[in-house]
């Protein structure tokens, strides 16, 4: 999987699930899709390979990464010896991909499947265009692991057509699309449906990113989608009750779930300075100004605007709890959240966790006065800032000791 559409996309708070789990969802809408069975043994693997029959399988690696192929995480094999010896080779290793760091991620699960003839690879993504406000179908003829260069390359192999969410994906568009695709008439009345069906998931599975890479053409002229990501935005999760209970913690960072646990919008981040705010886009601002300042954020927090001491004192634990964070940056605008709330949870934070780095805060609005007047009589150096241009000059003050 590639994770090309993923960069197109409307960045926002999505979820992921695995190939496996998102195969599971296209069959239900008569998707064609390998036959495989997810396992988590080498023993498993081995019997999953001999139920499905063959003399050809396909060994996956389960993480949320794309790129599994570049990295060795998908093992073609002709033998059940092979199977075996593939899953032993996968399976409680970390797998580096392009798209995981070089950390890596551990494989905990296998998706094996049966092999299949292919004589043409396409690359399908659906998602939402930033430019447009809609969404957007996009195919290429020069589908596989190499679509990024394709991308870059020869954008002119990529076509796009853009779905009015209320008219829906039109025929006429598909129609178009296959043309250019250059696909024969038994493979367009199989596409035009495929087409359909995928838009029916993306739309009714309220889905922020659906991929394929590769959708295979087979020399009977069928369509397969050997390989698919589906991301799921995560405000729609209140009525996706099924697509929630998909979620894999163990591939998520601990932080970022123990956050969603306390209501909290966590996302690590790779820099220095730790940051706390509330709204997205007073976080965003904040995100500018510290690469501003020369340095880089280690996170996205914002603890909302109706949150709690409690919430408050949560959140600066889990900031805490990330070993790259040398500075930390408050920035609160206080309308629903007071400043002297936000304090009270600030000073019960830093005396439980006996902080010892520099907290630089700036609060804005409601009680301002009473919560700045909290952290100058509590004993603790904070660096008190007044506006965003001294916000920045307290955080390189700060970064310099």
């Amino acid at each position: 999987m590639s994770g090309f559409a993923e960069r197109c996309a409307v960045e926002e708070l999505c979820m992921n699930i695995h190939e496996y789990q998102g195969k599971a969802i296209l069959r239900n809408y008569a998707v064609p899709v390998p036959k495989g069975e997810m396992v988590t043994s080498c023993q498993a693997a081995r019997q999953a390979a001999e139920a499905l029959g063959g003399s050809k399988w396909v060994v996956k690696a389960q993480i949320h990464a794309g790129g599994r192929g570049k990295g060795g995480g998908i093992r073609v094999v002709s033998s059940l010896s092979e199977v075996e010896e593939a899953a032993a080779q996968l399976l409680g290793h970390r797998l580096v991909t392009p798209q995981t760091g070089a950390e890596g991620q551990e494989v905990r699960r296998l998706l094996v499947e049966a092999g299949c003839e292919i004589t043409r690879e396409l690359y399908c993504g659906l998602l939402v265009d930033r430019s447009t406000a809609q969404p957007v179908l996009m195919l290429s003829s020069a589908g596989g692991m190499d679509i990024e260069e394709v991308a870059v390359q020869t954008p002119d192999k990529i076509f796009r057509e853009s779905i009015d969410m209320v008219v829906g994906l039109a025929p006429f568009q598909v129609r178009r699309l296959a043309l250019q695709l250059e696909l024969s008439e038994a493979e367009q009345q199989a596409f035009s449906t495929l087409m359909q069906s995928l838009y029916k998931v993306f739309r009714e599975k309220d889905c922020s990113l659906l991929e394929i890479n590769p959708l295979v053409v087979t020399p009977g002229e069928e369509l397969l989608a050997l390989d698919v990501k589906l991301q799921f935005d995560d405000n729609a999760l209140f009525r996706q009750r099924d697509v929630a209970d998909l979620r894999d913690t163990d591939e998520e960072d601990p932080l970022e779930v123990e956050a969603l646990a306390h209501n909290l919008n966590y996302i690590k981040l790779s820099g220095n300075v730790g940051c706390i705010v509330n709204g997205a886009g007073l976080a965003m601002a904040t995100l500018d100004l510290i690469q501003h300042a020369g340095a880089s954020a280690a996170n996205f927090l914002d603890v909302s605007g109706g949150a709690t001491s409690e919430m408050v004192e949560k959140a600066f634990r889990i900031l805490m709890s990330d070993p790259e964070v040398e500075v930390v940056l408050i920035n609160i605008f206080g309308g629903i959240l007071r400043c002297d709330v936000f304090a009270e949870g600030l000073l019960q934070a830093v005396r439980t966790l006996q902080v010892k780095i520099p907290v630089v805060v700036r609060m804005e609005g409601t009680n301002v006065e009473q919560g700045q007047r909290l952290l100058n009589e509590s004993g603790f150096n904070f660096l008190l800032a007044n506006g965003m241009a001294d916000t920045e000059q307290k955080v390189i003050q700060a970064l310099q000791g």
